[in-house]
């Protein structure tokens, strides 16, 4: 596949978790963010390894559960405690920082150059984002704030790390790897902080069931692929899609309001994830040559 084409297919798997917050909020029982989570991970990350048939092996096993953790355990709790505790908007504002931590690590892990104009991006990005979703009776609660930028700074470790240590096998096994881990990771800690979840509905296990076959493994199957195929820099900023479609089905299912101001947003978003695109297809800057010593 060319450039473009990977791109474009690794932006679906954002666009698709804009549709985590309406799933949520709409279809999922209220107060349960680690069980939530549990239940995204551990079932289909299960379905998945009994697709690959093949566990980790020797220093695998340590990096899975890491990288497990980062990417869903940690993330996905704190994903849903600030969504449960914050504004939709303010939620994802918090969030839009992770592109430029990712930037960060991804130069002191691997060296990679940060470009200034990949920074002009993700600055740009967040802008959008904070003009998409923010409203002035948006509030702030301390613990939701906090909750929204761990779980940034954590994808952000668990990016650039599932970038630079390269596994040995395809997107399908590492996905299932790092889903199960994640999962079962959860399995004591929701069991320990939660009540027991209510009997589902049917709404509830048709939200489930969403969110862990198409929110979890087929988009995360095809984000560690974009991962593998572009780097953590360029596909990173693809995360600014998740609230632009997020707002988008609220206005469309929800009959939410979509005033100029979000539309202005949206452009902003568009236009910084096209300019983060460009900035990493750039050649990278040669470093500057030095005299001799005298």
């Amino acid at each position: 596949m060319s450039r473009a084409s990977d791109i474009l297919l690794t932006a679906t798997a954002p666009a698709i978790w804009g549709s985590t917050y309406i799933v949520t909020t709409e279809l999922l029982p209220a107060g349960y963010p680690l069980t939530v989570a549990m239940l995204r991970a551990l079932p289909a990350g299960l379905l998945l390894l009994i697709i690959v048939r093949q566990l980790p092996r020797g220093i695998w096993w340590p990096r899975s559960f890491l990288l497990g953790a980062l990417n869903f355990s940690f993330f996905w709790a704190m994903l849903f405690v600030s969504a449960y505790r914050l504004p939709g908007g303010v939620a994802a504002t918090v969030g839009a920082i992770q592109p430029l931590i990712v930037l960060a690590l991804s130069r002191a892990v691997m060296g990679t150059a940060v470009r200034p104009l990949a920074v002009l991006a993700g600055l740009g990005g967040i802008g959008g984002v904070a003009l998409l979703v923010l409203t002035p009776a948006a509030s702030l609660d301390p613990i939701g704030v906090l909750a929204g930028l761990a779980g940034a700074v954590s994808m952000a470790f668990g990016t650039v790390l599932s970038r630079h240590w390269q596994p040995p096998v395809p997107p399908l096994t590492f996905t299932a790897w790092q889903l199960t881990a994640g999962g079962l990771l959860l399995v004591p800690v929701a069991l320990l902080l939660e009540p027991a979840l209510p009997v589902p509905t049917a709404d509830n296990l048709i939200g489930f069931l969403y969110l862990g076959v198409i929110g979890a493994a087929l988009t995360y199957i095809v984000w560690f692929r974009g991962l593998s195929q572009l780097g953590p820099a360029t596909i990173s900023p693809l995360g600014f899609l998740s609230p632009m479609v997020a707002v988008v089905l609220g206005w469309a299912l929800l009959g939410q309001d979509l005033r100029p101001l979000q539309i202005a947003g949206m452009l902003v978003i568009l236009g910084s994830v096209w300019l983060s695109q460009k900035a990493q297809a750039a050649p990278a800057p040669l470093p500057r040559a030095t005299s001799p010593a005298h």
